[in-house]
């Protein structure tokens, strides 16, 4: 099998777990790229990594994906809200319906990412309205909580997800 890993990551989130993904893999047969460096190398299996932004991926991700066809993928994000399976759930169904219709979608990897520090100003002005302040609180907390992802847990659980899509492949 040929490996190829592809990414698009903005703060490095993304990139941390390619580099994850592409050690997990086994055999010599694999290549990483960036989204920018990615200039259409075949392979067998595509492992398409996007950083999230307002719940989906970026343009280049759906570009990339509609010129691949009859090949296997699996999907893999990064993003700064942390572990909500709904929101992650919400997340691969948007991105996951720009896998070609002729290839075999594995599964998708998602995890938190530290976020740029003036997305904390964002949340950092009190509100009057006592929801809006619960929520504002909440968002603090989950920026700060992102300062230490991706994470050894987030990789490992990265390793795992290789290891689930190799064994799905074999069936």
């Amino acid at each position: 099998m040929d490996y190829m890993v592809v990414y698009s990551s903005q703060t490095g989130n993304t990139k941390k777990i390619a580099t994850e993904i592409f050690s997990a893999l086994p055999g010599m047969s694999k290549d990483m790229q960036s989204m920018g460096e990615y200039r259409g190398k075949d392979a067998d299996i595509f492992f398409i990594g996007f950083w999230v932004n307002r719940g989906t991926c970026d343009i280049s991700v759906i570009e990339m994906m509609s010129e691949l066809h009859g090949k296997k993928i699996a999907l893999f994000g990064t993003c700064g809200m942390g572990r909500d399976d709904a929101y992650f759930k919400s997340i691969e169904q948007k991105v996951n319906v720009w896998v070609p219709d002729d290839c075999e979608y594995l599964g998708t990897f998602l995890c938190q990412g530290k976020m740029p520090m003036q997305v904390r100003g964002n949340y950092e002005i009190p509100m009057e309205d006592p929801r809006q302040e619960a929520w504002r609180k909440k968002m603090l907390n989950n920026f700060d909580e992102g300062l230490f992802h991706p994470n050894e847990e987030d990789l490992g659980r990265a390793r795992e997800f290789v290891e689930q899509v190799l064994r799905q492949i074999e069936m």
